[in-house]
Order: C-alpha cells, then structure tokens, then sequence
C-alpha cells in the first residue's frame, strides 16, 4: 500500500510527515495573558515541574514504541495545548539493535504562527522523554526521563503568560534518547538525530540563534555538571545567570565530555548546552524514583534557564 505524505507549515517551516506528522493545536485564553511587568524566572513553580514528573512516572516504564510512552506524549502535549503551544508531531522509524522501532517527537511553537522565521531569530530549549529499556528491572526515570520535562512543560506555562518571549522559543520533546542496546553513533539520540538532519536538510537550523536541553535536573543534592565543550558564550551566560540569581554554587563543569541530544545539534550549527547532573548517583538503576528528586532542584535549573532566556538570550 503506498504511504500518504502529509505536509505543514510550522512558522514557515515545512515539515515532511513521511513518517506521518500529526499537526495539533491549541489556545488558552489564560495562558496568552502576557505578564508585562512580571520576571519569568520569579513566576517558575518547582512544584508544578514536580508535579508534572509524577504524572509521567505514574505512567511507568516509557521506552520508545511502548504504550506508556504514547500515554506520555498525550499528556504532554494536552499540557502544552492547554498553555497556548502549537504543537506537532514529527513521527519516523528508525533501526536499531533490535529492529525497527517507531519514534515521535514533539515540537512546539507559542501562539499564532509566524509568516517567516528570520535567521537567529529563535532559541530552542529541549528534553527527552523516553526511559531506557531494563530486562531485569522496571526503570521509571523520574531523573532520567522524567524531570526535564516537569521543568519545560512549567517553562512553558511560564512563557506562556510572557508571550512575546515565549513567541521567539522553540520546545522540542525527543524520543528515542536511550539507547537500545548500548551508546553509539548508531544506537542513541535517534530523535535529535532525526530532527538535527530534517533541519540540516532544509536549511532551517540558521533560524535557531541557540539552545538549552534539559536532561537529569532534579537530584536532591543538585550540581548540573555542563560538558567542558559546551559553547563557550552559552555556558558563560548560564553561569552569570546563577550567579545573579545566588544559585553559582549548584552550576559547574563536568571532568569529560558527554553525548547526549545536544550533540547533533551542535553539529548542525545550533550553539546548546547541555543542563545536566551527571553525578546522579542512580543513573539506570530501579532506584531513580520521585523520592530521589526534589522541587527545589527543578526550581533552581527552571529560575536559571527563565533568567537566561529573559537577560541574555536574545541580546
């Protein structure tokens, strides 16, 4: 049977579903409120990102291809819809290890679409949403699949009510983070690979000026450790954000270099950074549960991200 392509205009940007891309979209009157004279990073609600982590561990285990995992994207995308997000689903197949897995990611805009996008005009900020696949054990990843995105679903609830901020953002939920099997140049980061080589293909990446990706922020004994290679300009402006917010402590390097959704970014020519605490003392065990994360973590990564987006993003 010959599969139907479907094509949408996402902000100037046409998008091949032919892996079927499903376009949704949705306006609360509520959240297109702009907050004229509110600071973004004052109105961020670690309970609220916390909250939102406990509804997608309440799910389960959530690897790519799996019945939670659709429960998931619903949720999170009801979520963004019910802030005033545009969203879309860019779905594909991909090979791994063990076969042919299907992946979606979800990739949000704020508000009415725009005519053109002009180059550098955009900032992406980015999560995964998948958990890795344990035989031996249920992984839940409230760390690890789950507090990234209790932090950019508030984020966007946050942007929401500044919305000319939030009109110049891009979020990208990916799938497929984890790898199958093991980490390598073919099994891993299957979505940002994807979404990274759709924009290369197309020419579009020039319209993000930078990024952030979200990824393991809500240990109880917070340090977000950024790679050493992390561009240097970005990472300069995340840490005097923290300073300004008294918050420099929990914000430092990682002693190596780390592969995570901000690699195909970066080499596509999207300057991001990669949020992440990766001394996470039970990273891929049954012990990454709620219990080990707190709302003061997500409240600390959120308030700093809000800052840097509303004082040094796009000056």
């Amino acid at each position: 049977m010959r599969r139907r392509f479907f094509y949408l205009d996402l902000n100037s940007r046409t998008i091949s579903i032919g892996a079927a891309l499903i376009f949704l979209s949705g306006l609360s009157g509520e959240a297109a409120e702009t907050s004229a004279n509110g600071k973004s990073w004052e109105e961020f609600s670690g309970d609220k990102a916390l909250a939102h982590v406990q509804q997608l561990v309440d799910f389960g285990p959530r690897p790519a291809g799996s019945e939670a995992i659709e429960k998931s994207r619903t949720y999170i995308d009801n979520q963004l819809r019910l802030a005033g997000w545009q969203v879309a689903r860019q779905a594909f197949s991909g090979d791994t290890p063990r076969g042919k897995v299907s992946f979606v990611n979800l990739i949000a805009r704020f508000g009415k679409p725009i005519p053109k996008v002009e180059p550098g005009s955009l900032f992406l900020l980015c999560s995964h949403y998948d958990t890795k696949i344990f035989r031996a054990f249920p992984f839940v990843g409230a760390n690890d699949g789950g507090s990234s995105n209790g932090v950019l679903l508030e984020m966007a609830r946050v942007l929401g009510k500044h919305s000319e901020l939030g009109a110049k953002v891009e979020l990208v939920f990916f799938d497929g983070e984890e790898a199958v099997e093991s980490f390598s140049e073919t099994d891993g980061i299957y979505g940002s690979r994807y979404f990274a080589k759709q924009l290369s293909a197309t020419k579009e990446s020039k319209q993000f000026r930078g990024g952030i990706l979200f990824d393991m922020i809500g240990d109880r004994a917070l340090k977000v450790t950024l790679p050493p290679d992390s561009p240097t300009k970005l990472a300069r402006e995340i840490f005097s954000s923290a300073e300004a917010l008294k918050l420099r402590t929990y914000f430092t390097y990682f002693d190596r270099d780390i592969t995570d959704d901000h690699t195909p970014l970066n080499a596509v020519g999207i300057p991001t950074v990669d949020l992440i605490d990766f001394r996470f003392s039970y990273w891929h065990t049954a012990d990454d549960t709620i219990d080990k994360i707190s709302a003061d973590s997500l409240q600390k990564v959120g308030m700093v991200a809000a800052y840097f987006l509303s004082e040094f993003a796009f000056k």
